[in-house]
Parts: C-alpha cells; structure tokens; sequence
C-alpha cells in the first residue's frame, strides 16, 4: 500500500516536466513546472513534506530520472502507458492534467510500473535494439533493390538471393538510362553499408556476450535448438530480470498467448495479443521454426553446451525433444504451420526462463 506522505506525478518531455503533488495529510495540491535538469527536479521534489514517491510515465526520456530520483533516497515507479486507468469520458489532455492523474493513481497503487534498468543494463539494450533496426534496415534495403531489378524485367534464378554469387551477379548489371543506373547504384550502395553496419554491431554484441552480467543466463539460452549468441543475448538483455515471470505467464507478458473474449458460458479466442517486447517475440517465433525437423544435436549446439553447467544443458536437451514432439503432434492434427509455431513459440518461452532462473 502507499506509505509516503506525498505523492507526486510527472509529466516528462523534452524541454519541460510539468509536476503534480498531493499531500495526503493535509489534502494541499501543489502544481509546478520545471526543466527537465535533474537537478531542478530533485530540488522541488526535495521541498515537498516528505517522504515523497514520484512517477512518470515511460516513453524516450529514457530511466536516467528515475535513477537519480533512487539515488538521492525517493521511491520512483516508472508506469506502463498501456495500463494507466483513465476515465472514459476525460476529452481534455493537458501536460497538468496528466501529472495530476499519475499522482492520483500512485496514491490509489494504481500504477503498473516497468523495470528499471541500470546504465550497464540499459546500455546493452541500446546495443541489442540497433542491431535490430540494421537488421530492419538492411531488409528494406534488400526489398527496393531487388524491386527495381523486378521493374525492369531482371530476377535472379541461379539459387539462392544474397550468397556471394547473387551480389556477384547484382554487380554486373547495367542499364542504358542514366537515371535507373543511378537508381540501381544507389540502392546497391545502401544494401552494401548496412550489411556492414550488421556486420559491425553483430561483432560488437559477440564481444560483449563472452564476458558481461548477461553471460551465464546467454549461454544457458544457447542451449536450446534456435537460439544462436546474438538471440541468446538479445533475449537476456531485454527480458532483464526473469525472476518477474513463471513459465506460464511469459508467454502472456510477450503477447504469445490467444486474445479472448468470454461472457457467461461462451468462450471465444482469437488471434495472439501481441502484448508486450515486439523484438523477443520475432526472436522467439523465428527460433521455433528450428524445432520443427528432427532433433539431432549438432556440431555447433555441442559447442554451444560446452559453455553451459551440466544442468543447464540436461534441460535444454529435454526441451528440445519436447518442442520437436510438439511439433509433430500439431503435424498429425493437421494444425497450419504457422498457428503451430507460434504455440510452439509461447513454449519456447517458457524452456527460456526455466533456463534463465536455473540455479546451477
């Protein structure tokens, strides 16, 4: 239950945080705005008749405010957007009025708070999210060149798209109008940078993995079939403190289980809710398809247990029967591959935090 005397909100932008406090011995309201120096912010909230408890919302500004306010000895929540209670007629949005509101709901414990990470930790995610937005880049890349070639009747048929032989082939062709050469050399050109800039951060995040706070539990997720280092590494540093979940509810914090809508003795499910951390879920649906042909260990998955403490590969080595097994059960059901591998997905996360919180 809330125990401090004052409850303050914030409402953080760039440029200016607009403040709310609510003293819950005297019922006074005090309303101010300040820059967004942390210094400014400590300072007023420091005046108010403590003890104090702060909250603000998550968004871009980022977990720096909320360390500081830890540091200095103030309880700060950092709330979830998508859980705040509004009320359903409020048609007005100000920057004070949303002050207001957190304030209000801190005071009821009202606020669904997240994680606040370290610097360390944040930093490492920053790490993690680039590669991914290379990634999406690269593949944006990847589609307009291979679009523009299709506009002028040009597809590549000797195998496989992007092999060492296919950029041989993009790199010998030329067209006689100045402007689609131009095009073409362009869309080359930006294929070529982010396959490097890739390249880069995934050596980067290779390096980091061998020796950080996310090594044991990376190397433990490496167990299982799928989860390679750079997706062992991802999963660790976004997931950040597993000990939040259990099996079953992973997947629901990840938007892997079916959304519902259910009155009296009707039940109807529909397609998953794609709640939650959009990159660990692509990560883990992209990982299930691996568990569909038979288990066999491999060269690189031996090595990769070769990293791991002995329990950690046991589990993992019963996790990976058992995803296959599923696999084959939703084959002779006749179930849509893709409806499969996403059950199969929602699985996978929970082997990842039976991993992740093993103990030895």
């Amino acid at each position: 239950m809330f125990g401090e005397r004052t409850s303050v909100g914030l409402d953080v932008h760039a440029r200016s945080v607009s403040a709310a406090a609510i003293d819950s011995h005297s019922g006074e309201l005090v309303k101010a705005r300040l820059s967004l120096a942390y210094e400014d912010v400590l300072g007023w909230v420091a005046s108010l008749p403590g003890p104090c408890a702060v909250v603000y919302e998550a968004g871009p500004t980022g977990f720096g405010l909320a360390r500081a306010l830890s540091v200095a000895g103030v309880r700060c929540e950092v709330a979830a957007s998508s859980k705040l209670h509004r009320p359903p007629g409020d048609r007005i949005k100000t920057d004070a009025r949303e002050a207001l509101l957190l304030a209000r709901l801190l005071r009821l414990d009202e606020i669904v708070s997240v994680r606040v990470p370290s610097a360390g930790q944040e930093a490492a995610r920053d790490l993690v999210r680039a590669r991914e937005a290379s990634r999406s880049d690269l593949m944006r890349a990847r589609h307009r060149l291979s679009k523009l070639l299709l506009r002028q009747g040009i597809v590549y048929t000797d195998g496989k798209a992007w092999t060492q032989a296919h950029e041989r082939w993009l790199g010998r062709q030329r067209f006689t109008l100045a402007g689609t050469q131009a095009a073409f050399d362009d869309a080359y050109e930006t294929v070529v940078l982010a396959d490097a800039r890739r390249d880069r951060l995934d050596e980067k995040i290779t390096a980091m993995a061998r020796d950080c706070e996310f090594t044991p539990i990376a190397r433990r997720l490496a167990c299982l079939r799928g989860i390679s280092t750079l997706t062992s590494f991802a999963l660790a540093v976004e997931i950040g403190d597993w000990d939040r979940f259990t099996g079953s509810s992973i997947g629901a914090y990840l938007g892997l289980v079916p959304s519902e809508h259910s009155s009296g003795q009707s039940r109807s499910q529909g397609a998953i809710t794609k709640t939650g951390n959009t990159h660990v879920r692509r990560l883990l649906v992209e990982a299930a398809w691996h568990h569909r042909t038979p288990y066999r260990p491999s060269q690189v998955l031996q090595r990769r247990w070769d990293l791991a403490p002995a329990a950690a590969r046991a589990r993992a080595h019963a996790g990976n029967q058992r995803l296959h097994q599923r696999w084959v059960t939703y084959n002779l059901r006749k179930k849509r591959p893709v409806i499969a591998n996403v059950a199969i997905a929602r699985e996978l996360a929970g082997w990842c935090w039976s991993l992740a919180v093993i103990t030895n």
